[in-house]
């Protein structure tokens, strides 16, 4: 995998079982996610660390399934 890129998350508010997240070092984008996806102890007011890199290796399998189902497709116009 390539080194991991992160991006500052604060989370505004949680309502129901949604958290909403504002980006960035401005908070100028919003997100919401399922609250069972952030850290243990994470809450209201706490700023996360999102990390984002690319997964070379589940890429090029989904390259392949892809790949194999065009193939399987009928070439007749």
């Amino acid at each position: 995998m390539q080194e991991m890129q992160s991006i500052r998350a604060f989370i505004d508010r949680i309502e129901e079982k949604t958290a909403v997240l504002l980006l960035g070092e401005d908070e100028s984008v919003t997100i919401q996610l399922p609250v069972e996806w952030l850290p243990k102890g994470a809450g209201e007011g706490v700023v996360l660390r999102l990390g984002f890199s690319i997964d070379a290796e589940e890429t090029e399998a989904g390259k392949r399934r892809v790949q194999s189902l065009l193939d399987s497709m009928p070439n007749d116009p």
